[in-house]
């Protein structure tokens, strides 16, 4: 129910979620901060005009040679964070020549859909750099020093994320490529992944990601910690499904094999693609990335909410993009990495309960306590809940749980 102490969280309250559910230190932070400081009072929606300011007190601080800012306008899209894009004349000290840069600035909201760090996504868009597409990243302002919260600051990407006259999904959730470009992406969707899975990631600096340990249930623990610890803050009811799915979830913990960087999110509506050419350009949205087991991406990707099926009616397009038995075959074929079936099963009920405590739990929690620009959205994604919650249901029946 609203009220009581998950709109208004007590110092004990909160201590007593970190205590019974430890996770990652950087989440655990986030969590924390979420959580004490809902109960401050609700603050407008910054304007343009304040966030221009913010960006400009950033590069005060930070262009030597002095810079003009032009074009600033509000991107739309996405369900959490507040994007400003603008037109950056500068000296670039890495090419150490005047240009004219096209950028993003993604803020949180005073309360988002989902507690993440700004810091963990310029780290993992730094990381990946050269191996796959995605934007420059030039600041990050973890601390929120300059902006109202906490921002990333990058380079604005080309490129469209569903094919020009078909009706588009919300976040591109399910989104249909049609004949032509099919083949295209799905060859490059399995690819990248594959090279993010089997990338040597301790070759980037990442100090902002905990590393679990090969050999132990930490990793998966540490997950499922974090959607019981979203859940038991944000949950406006209780539900005994959900306890049943967190009994199974916790006596079946997968052991890691292997570390891999994860997206967290990777699926359609996170790309954007040249439409005439079916090229990837640049894969966005890494708020969810961390380091621990690849079954969690390859789970999340093939969840029915995330694909559709084909012409025939009976073949299930991961992503709307390939045949689920080929993307298995193909990632396997591509990354060198086993899949293993048990604990894409484990991933998949773990998914789908993360997914209840977002658009049940927290979904619910910001949009009544209107602490974000996106309440009508927030609102919206409630309406998935019964799906998921008997998704949830048939997965359970099928492990026998």
């Amino acid at each position: 129910m609203s009220g009581g102490l998950r709109d208004s969280p007590t110092d004990a309250f909160v201590e007593r979620l970190r205590q019974r559910f430890p996770t990652e230190s950087e989440f655990d932070v986030l969590e924390t901060q979420k959580l004490k400081r809902r109960r401050d009072a609700r603050r407008p929606i910054p304007s343009l005009s304040t966030m221009e300011g913010s960006f400009r007190n950033l590069l005060d601080v930070h262009v030597k040679d002095g810079y003009d800012l032009s074009h600033v306008r509000w991107l739309s899209g996405g369900a959490s964070k507040l994007q400003m894009a603008c037109e950056l004349r500068w000296r670039d000290p890495k090419l150490d020549s005047d240009v004219v840069d096209q950028i993003v600035v993604r803020m949180e909201p005073q309360e988002s859909l989902n507690a993440t760090s700004r810091l963990r996504e310029f780290q993992a868009l730094r990381a990946v750099a050269g191996l796959l597409p995605v934007p420059r990243t030039f600041w990050v302002d973890a601390e929120a020093r300059f902006f109202p919260e906490a921002a990333l600051i990058y380079e604005y990407a080309t490129g469209v994320t569903k094919v020009s006259g078909v009706e588009g999904r919300t976040s591109g959730v399910g989104n249909a490529f049609g004949h032509r470009l099919r083949p295209l992406l799905g060859e490059q969707f399995v690819d990248h992944l594959a090279k993010l899975h089997s990338f040597d990631y301790s070759t980037a600096e990442l100090g902002a990601f905990d590393v679990p340990s090969p050999g132990t249930t930490e990793s998966a623990n540490w997950q499922l910690n974090r959607a019981c610890r979203v859940w038991d803050s944000d949950r406006p009811e209780e539900m005994p499904v959900i306890e049943v799915a967190i009994n199974w979830l916790r006596r079946n913990l997968p052991t890691l094999d292997r570390v891999s960087l994860l997206h967290g999110d990777y699926r359609g509506g996170n790309f954007l693609f040249d439409e005439a050419s079916g090229n990837i350009t640049a894969w966005l949205d890494w708020e969810r990335s961390y380091l621990g087991d690849r079954h969690r991406d390859l789970a999340w990707i093939t969840l029915p909410q995330f694909g559709h099926f084909s012409e025939d009616g009976r073949t299930f397009l991961v992503s709307g993009l390939v045949p689920i038995e080929e993307f298995y075959d193909r990632y396997a074929e591509k990354s060198g990495l086993e899949v293993d079936p048990e604990r894409i099963q484990y991933y998949k009920i773990l998914n789908t309960f993360q997914l209840i405590a977002s658009s049940h739990g927290s979904a619910y929690r910001v949009s009544s306590l209107g602490r974000s620009h996106q309440d009508v959205l927030l609102t919206w994604i409630e309406g998935v809940i019964y799906s998921l919650v008997e998704e949830l249901r048939l997965q359970l029946l099928e492990v026998g749980s």
